[in-house]
Order: C-alpha cells, then sequence, then structure tokens
C-alpha cells in the first residue's frame, strides 16, 4: 500500500470517530410542531359584531382591569380563570382606532401579546382597530397605492441629522412634466415624525380618498415636531421659532430640491395635531407669502383661557384682510376635549373680525380617531 493510501485510510478512520463521537452526543432539539396548527387564540380577539375580547396571563395577580380608550377611560374589572388567565368582553364599539392597557394590581401594564403600540417619547398603550363594514376611511383598501420615502437631512438650527416622512401619491412618478402639492403634516407632543404614517394613517386615508376623486394627488412631508425629547421642546416660543427655522431652512428647500413639487404657495399647505397644530398655526400665519393653506386640530396652544392671539401673530389676524391671502384656515377640535370652548370663543372672536373660518369639531376627546377624521375632512377640501 503507497504512503498516499495509507493517509486515506487514516484520515478516513479519524473521520468515521469524528462522526461517530458526535453522534453520541445527547441532543432533544426537534422542529416537529413547527407546522402543526396553533392552539393559542390570540388577543385582543375583534369579533364580528365589533366586540373584542381582551386577555392577559397573570396568575399572581388578584386584581386586573382593562383601561380602554384614550378619552373617559373607565377601568373595567376582568375576569380569573384557575390557570391565573384573566380576560374580559366589551362592546360592541364603533369601528374606530382605541388605545388600552391593564391595571394588574393598580399597575398600568402593557398587553405584551400584542405588538401594536402607541410610541413616540415613550410607549404609551396598546392599539387594537375595529374594522368597519365595508372598509373604513383609514383602513388599507384594494385601490392604488403610494409609498412613503424616510430621508435624513442636517438640521441647521438644531446642528443634527434628523428623518422625515415623505408620502408620495399612486401616480407620482408617471408623468414627468406634473407638478404636485405639498402637505406639510405636524406631528403631537410625544410622537414622532413616523406616528402620522403609522398611528394616523395619513397616506392610507389619503390613498382612498384619491381613488374616489375627493381630493386632489398631493406629496405629504412629516417631520419631527421636537427639539429635545420633550414637549416643552416643541410648544415654547423659543421650541417653535427654531423648529420654523427648520421647516424653512432645511426641509422645504429638501422637498423642493428633491420633488416634483410646485413652489407656488397656492400649492402648499400645513397642519397638524395638539402640539404640531399649534406649531402649524404659527409657522403658516408667520408665512403667508410661502402657504395659502393653513388648519390644525386640538392644538392647546389656541384654547388657553389666556390665549391672546394678537400677540401671538401681532397683525396677521386683525381684520378681513387676511381673507385675501389665506385659501382656508382650519381650526379642529373634539367635542369632548377640554379645548373646546376655548376653540369656539377664539372661532367667534375671528369670525367677529370678519375673519373666514368656522369650528370643524369631530365625536371624540384628544384621541388618534379624532384627528384621522379632521384630516380626512381636511384632504378633501385642501388645493381645491
Amino acid at each position: 500500500m503507497s504512503i498516499a493510501s495509507k493517509i486515506c485510510l487514516l484520515a478516513f478512520a479519524a473521520l468515521s470517530l469524528s462522526c461517530a463521537s458526535a453522534a453520541t452526543r445527547p441532543n432533544d432539539y426537534s422542529i416537529s410542531t413547527w407546522w402543526k396548527p396553533s392552539s393559542t387564540t390570540h388577543y385582543p380577539d375583534v369579533h364580528v359584531d365589533h366586540s373584542i375580547t381582551f386577555h392577559l396571563k397573570a396568575p399572581q395577580a388578584s386584581h386586573v382591569e382593562l383601561l380602554f380608550g384614550e378619552w373617559d377611560i373607565k377601568p373595567q374589572p376582568m375576569t380569573r380563570d384557575q390557570a391565573g388567565d384573566w380576560t374580559v368582553t366589551i362592546g360592541p364599539v364603533e369601528p374606530e382606532i382605541y388605545s388600552y392597557l391593564f391595571s394588574v394590581d393598580g399597575t398600568r401594564t402593557l398587553d405584551l401579546g400584542n405588538p401594536r403600540v402607541k410610541a413616540g417619547t415613550e410607549v404609551y398603550g396598546n392599539i387594537v382597530e375595529v374594522p368597519g363594514t365595508p372598509p373604513r376611511f383609514d383602513e388599507i383598501q384594494n385601490v392604488p397605492h403610494g409609498m412613503i420615502e424616510i430621508r435624513p437631512y442636517l438640521s441647521t438650527a438644531l446642528h443634527r441629522l434628523r428623518h422625515v416622512y415623505i408620502f408620495l401619491p399612486p401616480d407620482y412618478g408617471r408623468d414627468p412634466t406634473k407638478l404636485y402639492p405639498v402637505l406639510y403634516l405636524r406631528h403631537g407632543g410625544g410622537d414622532s415624525e413616523a406616528s402620522w404614517s403609522q398611528d394616523g394613517r395619513a397616506g392610507v386615508i389619503l390613498e382612498n380618498l384619491l381613488s374616489t376623486k375627493e381630493a386632489v394627488p398631493m406629496i405629504i412631508v412629516m417631520t419631527n415636531g421636537m427639539t429635545d425629547g420633550s414637549w416643552a421642546g416643541g410648544s415654547s416660543p423659543e421650541g417653535i421659532a427654531l423648529l420654523e427655522r427648520e421647516l424653512m431652512e432645511d426641509v422645504i428647500p429638501l422637498v423642493e430640491k428633491n420633488y416634483r413639487v410646485s413652489t407656488n404657495r397656492e400649492d402648499r399647505a400645513i397642519t397638524g395635531l395638539s402640539m404640531g397644530g399649534g406649531q402649524a398655526f404659527v409657522m403658516g400665519l408667520h408665512h403667508l407669502d410661502r402657504f395659502a393653506w393653513v388648519g390644525e386640530f386640538s392644538a392647546g396652544l389656541l384654547s388657553a383661557a389666556d390665549f391672546n392671539v394678537d400677540r401671538l401673530l401681532p397683525g396677521v389676524l386683525k381684520d378681513a384682510s387676511v381673507n385675501q391671502k389665506l385659501r382656508l384656515l382650519w381650526l379642529g377640535c373634539g367635542k369632548a376635549d377640554p379645548r373646546y370652548n376655548g376653540y369656539a370663543n377664539l372661532v367667534d372672536l375671528l369670525q367677529g373680525r370678519g375673519i373666514a373660518v368656522k369650528l370643524h369639531d369631530s365625536k371624540g376627546g384628544h384621541e388618534w380617531k379624532v384627528w384621522r377624521h379632521q384630516l380626512h375632512d381636511f384632504l378633501q377640501v385642501v388645493f381645491r
């Protein structure tokens, strides 16, 4: 036998010993159950009659409640079975978006079985949506869809990189000569530049309206409305001034450089919710040379008892002459929101000066279902 043959035999023997050794190691890992039907019921379970069953496994708890909704929350006791599973069924409720939490022996707790959460500067709670029949205006439907681009940019006012969400309508790119109007849409305190897309469904709402020709094709631009992660950073006069600089010096130039958009003031609109509504109101009316359409939803800034519109915007809303510059001034609020009376007073004041404005109200409080409805109505009139 040649030396080469002996080497091959030795190597084969060594490999055989190695395999035999490996085969004797204990291994109880199995994938046999991977493809079997799951016996687990996923919660929350939204039933066809629009009732909802909630579930929480907490065998050590002595008292568990469901905290359902964002507004006028009424704790609802849950029932425990012998295994320590707590359940409650509520409703039926209207097809809408809802938030909820659990209270476990007095401690607020997320539903870890539901990955849908309302999150911004913190995690506020879980989300459950009750579908409509036919589908709601804010549900994804079988219509032409647009797309969202997320772009980084340097905020010269804040000296750091930020991100902007840009929704492009379904027909963007088909006609290389077409220029689109732009809506600058601002989020509320505690939210982020992603919130209007994820929780507000801005793009979905516009897609559905476009499919029935109830809105004008437009680009929606959604930026971060916080300066330092705090509510005050986006609500104080100093914070709003920084964000105004960012919008004018960084965001609008980025959009107008990289997208086929009109640069006419008649084709720019700005609106937002809560903190972002106050920002939109101030920024839009400060720059009537840039914006012909200004709106806001549920801004606390405008509804406080000591609010003075002339101190905030000297000379801007003094009389009916502003109607020549504004195609639309939109003030919207939920009827159950404590801001509502302040809004009604402001509308009365402005109407008394001859300014074309009215109060657009929605059912509900300070919550996403109100702001989705407000945006749905706003989109049907803007750029018309």
